[in-house]
């Protein structure tokens, strides 16, 4: 597994996604560029300027047509994804640290900080996606729910865009009701419908759901990462590792997680490679094993996201670079299981 080297970032990297044909890779980092690359051959494909200054978090909607990015300048970004136009702008009081589009491209949710007396909030809006009106949107939420307690650091849309997944700096992992038609607004204990705590007192650094939304996986600084059932909120497996974790993915049709994360930034310069533990983790999804180890990075992995095919991941790093692996045919030939519990082509 030879990795693609992209280099288009001076800073390092906040966000990478692929779209969901998984032709295409997104990226964002601490300074104002946002990258579309080529996932096959890590050619870059253009940029989308008029951020002014670092992007927390991009998304991409389903038919690739749109993409929405959150930026530390308070504000939200939509744009034409084929030719790069920015559509509109929306302004916050606060920097947007989380977006991500619901399932049909219609809704997008964002997590602003908590800064300066302002509290942090969780807002969605719809989009309008008429050709004719796209550069008109509406700057009012249809839904916003304020946060009095610990602040959300990273959101989701949970199955059917029914509920909205957060994690929190205190370890903590919320569920709230969302309905599209009459969605309620007002202070986060009077909607929230269920927590855990899944990583007590540590900050959730990650949170990505599953192909079919039915789970998903959290990473934290307290050096775990755990998959956690979206309908319960309980959890089902816990990987722990030796460094804290900055990212957490899911592949899609082996029963693999890649974790990643190393020693805190501003430290790296005082330790090799090696102790700082800048992997990328493979663990084994059922027996909470872990696996292999592949290294590259020269800093901490602040992303990891995984193709919609499975056929590729790739991880972006404190320093500045995107390194993309296409997966070996022996990756998806071994025997997971051992050979008295694999499967037959009868079986199947």
């Amino acid at each position: 597994m030879r990795p693609i080297l992209l280099s288009g970032h001076e800073r390092s990297l906040n966000q990478i996604k692929f779209n969901r044909e998984g032709d295409l890779l997104f990226s964002c980092s601490k300074d104002n560029v946002v990258n579309v690359w080529f996932a096959h051959n890590g050619e870059r494909l253009g940029t989308y300027d008029g951020n002014n200054g670092t992007v927390w978090s991009l998304d991409p909607d389903y038919s690739s047509t749109l993409l929405v990015t959150g930026s530390a300048a308070n504000e939200m970004m939509l744009y034409e994804v084929s030719t790069g136009t920015r559509l509109f702008k929306w302004d916050f009081p606060t920097a947007v640290k989380r977006v991500q589009f619901n399932s049909d491209g219609t809704q997008i949710l964002c997590i602003t900080e908590e800064r300066m007396g302002h509290r942090g909030s969780l807002q969605v809006f719809r989009i309008n996606r008429d050709l004719a009106s796209w550069t008109q949107q509406s700057k009012t939420p249809t839904r916003t729910i304020t946060f009095s307690g610990p602040r959300a650091t990273v959101a989701a849309w949970a199955p059917f865009d029914q509920y909205i997944i957060t994690g929190h700096d205190d370890g903590k992992v919320a569920m709230y009701y969302h309905d599209a038609e009459e969605p309620e607004s007002g202070i986060d204990a009077e909607l929230e419908e269920k927590q855990t705590k899944a990583h007590p007192g540590n900050v959730v650094t990650d949170l990505q759901m599953s192909a079919d939304r039915t789970y998903f996986i959290t990473s934290s600084k307290d050096k775990s990462s755990k998959l956690i059932d979206t309908k319960s909120l309980s959890i089902i497996k816990t990987y722990q590792t030796q460094t804290p974790l900055n990212s957490a993915a899911l592949h899609p049709t082996r029963p693999y997680v890649i974790l990643g994360g190393g020693q805190e930034a501003m430290n790296v310069t005082t330790t090799s490679a090696r102790q700082g533990k800048f992997e990328a983790r493979f663990w084994h999804k059922v027996f909470e094993e872990e696996i292999a180890a592949l290294p590259g990075h020269f800093g901490p992995l602040n992303t990891i996201a995984i193709s919609p095919n499975g056929k590729c991941y790739a991880s972006g790093g404190e320093d500045g670079y995107v390194r993309v692996y296409w997966f070996d045919p022996s990756f998806f030939t071994a025997k997971l299981y051992g050979p008295d519990l694999e499967l037959g082509a009868d079986d199947q």
